[in-house]
C-alpha cells in the first residue's frame, strides 16, 4: 500500500470550479477517493451536497460517469448497476454508491442493509457531516449530542449519534473502514484496498462542514484532525472480523496521548449551547468507544 504522497495517483478527476461550499471537507475526501478508484468507476448518488458538487446538467467538473437517484435508493441504484455490469460480463468496472448521513443512516438504510445482506459487489461510501447540510442543517440520526441544528434550535440534540459502524459490521461484510479528509493518505490507501476486495465494502468518511458546524472554512483540516486526535472519530478498518487502528489513531493508541473532547467541541458554533452535563456525557461516550476499540485491537 502507498506510504507517502509521491505514490498517490497524480491524475485529477475533479476539475476546478465546483459548486461546493468554501472549505468543503467532502471536496477533499472525494478528490482522493476518485484518485484511488481511477477511471473504471461508476458513481451513483442521491440528492445531496455531492449532487451540488457534481453540478447541473449538462455541465459537471467530475470526470467519472455518475448516476443521480432518489434520496432513499442509493444502494438500490448501485445494486442495479452491479447486476447490469454482470450481465454484460464487465468485471473491470467498480461501482461506488456514495451518500451523506441522512441518505445512509436514515432514508437509505433499508436498501443498504438489503444489499449488504446479499453481499452485493460494490463500495458504499457514507460521507458523514452529521446533519442534512444540503437542505439547511437539519438534525439527522448522525448529529451528535448537544449540537444545534435548524430542527433543534433551542434545546439542542438530546441523543448520541447512531452507531452506524456497528450496524454495518453486523452484516458481516467484506471490508469496513473509517477515514477523514484531514488524513488523505490514510483515506487513499483504504479506497485502493476496497477496490481490490469483492463483496460489499463500506467506507465511512467523517466530513467537517464549515457552514453546518459553524467554524471558519480555513480550519477544515484542523477540525478533521481534532476529531481524530480527541477520539471522536477514530481511524480504523475491519477486515474478516479483525479490527485494527490505522494512521494517527494507531499512534494515539500506542502512546496514549488522546486529547479531551472539549478541544474539538469548543471550536464549533454548533455546540455553543452545550451544557456541562452534556459535555461530560460526550466525554464518557467517547471514552467508552475508545476503550472498546482498544480492546478489540489487542485481540
Amino acid at each position: 500500500m502507498p506510504e507517502n504522497l509521491f505514490k498517490i495517483n497524480a491524475k485529477e478527476y475533479i476539475l476546478p470550479g465546483t459548486r461546493a461550499c468554501q472549505g468543503c471537507g467532502l471536496s477533499l475526501a472525494y478528490r482522493y477517493a476518485l484518485k484511488a478508484l481511477r477511471e473504471n468507476t461508476i458513481v451513483t448518488l442521491p440528492a445531496s451536497c455531492l449532487c451540488v458538487l457534481h453540478g447541473i446538467y449538462p455541465s459537471t467538473p467530475v470526470m467519472i460517469p455518475c448516476l443521480n437517484n432518489s434520496f432513499a435508493s442509493t444502494a438500490a441504484s448501485a445494486s442495479g448497476l452491479v447486476a447490469g455490469l454482470q450481465a454484460m460480463n464487465r468485471t473491470d468496472i467498480t461501482v461506488m454508491a456514495i451518500a451523506g448521513d441522512g441518505g445512509t443512516f436514515d432514508m437509505g438504510i433499508q436498501a443498504l442493509s438489503g444489499a449488504a445482506e446479499r453481499g452485493t459487489d460494490f463500495i458504499y461510501c457514507c460521507y458523514d457531516n452529521e446533519g442534512y447540510m444540503n437542505t439547511g442543517t437539519q438534525r439527522s440520526s448522525a448529529t451528535p449530542l448537544g449540537a444545534l441544528t435548524t430542527t433543534t434550535p433551542i434545546a439542542t440534540k438530546q441523543q448520541h449519534k447512531k452507531d452506524f459502524i456497528k450496524i454495518m459490521e453486523a452484516h458481516d461484510i467484506a471490508y469496513l473502514a473509517t477515514a477523514s479528509p484531514a488524513y488523505p493518505i490514510d483515506l487513499y490507501d483504504k479506497f485502493v484496498k476496497a477496490k481490490k476486495i469483492r463483496g460489499t465494502r463500506y467506507l465511512h468518511l467523517y466530513i467537517p462542514c464549515p457552514p453546518g458546524w459553524v467554524f471558519p472554512p480555513k480550519d477544515t483540516v484542523k477540525m478533521g484532525r481534532l476529531a481524530v486526535e480527541t477520539g471522536v472519530t477514530p481511524l480504523f478498518e475491519i477486515e474478516n472480523g479483525r479490527f485494527r487502528f490505522t494512521g494517527r489513531s494507531k499512534s494515539m493508541a500506542e502512546k496514549g496521548n488522546r486529547l479531551p473532547v472539549i478541544n474539538y467541541l469548543e471550536k464549533q458554533g454548533r455546540f455553543r449551547k452545550m451544557n456541562i452535563e452534556q459535555l461530560q456525557q460526550m466525554q464518557r461516550w467517547v471514552d467508552g468507544k475508545w476503550q472498546e476499540y482498544q480492546r478489540r485491537a489487542q485481540e
